[in-house]
């Protein structure tokens, strides 16, 4: 009880800060709205396909491709370098608060704003007549392991390779434009020659959104998403043990500082 009461105060901290600076949710509700517009009037016209199925392909893209990729990648690597510009966590040093509620903490918070979003995405879809045609239980599990992989290599960018909050944007279009473009957010991989196909199969972007256009878009079950899901799941569990272990070095590191 007491690591979860610790995680949920550190959870709601982080919360209740954005909402008081509400730029960055406002951003993060703005960007995948206009990109799903985008891509499905775009899907709609090139495809020949009508408004509804084209919503319903551009809904999981944008979803796993970009709204999550920002808010839960950005986001993390966000927290984690101001947390230590703020001096947050020298001050968790002389508090009760345990150092797993507060990797738990942050880890809920975004998986708050992730889902948030997942709802905002979805329900403008649906206003375009998409229907989500798989199990949502599956198509749940696919998102929830997308934002744990998300934040987990966001712990490790943020303690490892960002210094301050001027390193984040530089960081994440590094690292992050090239695998989103690769993995299909912006442009679907059925488009993609052959090479970039065998490249992308490296991409944990490729198979989220794989995963999710599969569940969402065409119904399949999990015997048919079988390899991006396993993909996924071993990604998220090695970037959720990566992001811990790099949280841990970081405590030592400011613990001597």
């Amino acid at each position: 009880m007491k690591y979860w009461r610790e995680t949920i105060a550190v959870t709601q901290r982080i919360l209740i800060e954005l909402l008081r600076r509400r730029r960055s949710l406002i951003f993060w509700s703005i960007f995948p709205v206009s990109l799903l517009i985008l891509s499905g009037f775009i899907l709609a016209e090139r495809a020949k396909l009508s408004l509804a199925v084209a919503f319903e392909y551009a809904a999981p893209s944008t979803l796993v491709g970009a709204a999550l990729f920002f808010s839960c990648l950005g986001g993390s690597v966000t927290t984690v370098v101001a947390e230590r510009e703020q001096q947050t966590l020298k001050r968790l040093f002389i508090s009760p608060l345990s150092g797993t509620s507060y990797f738990l903490g942050i880890f809920l918070a975004h998986t708050c704003i992730g889902i948030g979003q997942t709802i905002l995405v979805y329900t403008i879809a649906a206003f375009w007549g998409a229907t989500f045609k798989g199990s949502i239980l599956l198509g749940l599990v696919i998102i929830l392991l997308s934002i744990v992989a998300y934040v987990g290599l966001g712990f490790i960018l943020g303690t490892q390779l960002a210094r301050r909050i001027e390193d984040v944007n530089a960081l994440v279009a590094t690292f992050g434009v090239p695998l989103l473009i690769l993995g299909g957010a912006f442009l679907p991989s059925s488009l993609f020659p052959k090479t970039l196909i065998n490249i992308a199969k490296y991409d944990p972007i490729y198979h989220m959104n794989e995963a999710l256009v599969g569940v969402s878009a065409r119904g399949d079950e999990i015997d048919k998403i079988t390899s991006h899901f396993i993909f996924l799941l071993v990604f998220a569990a090695v970037m959720v043990l990566g992001g811990w272990l790099s949280y841990r070095r970081m405590l030592i590191v400011e613990r001597r500082l």
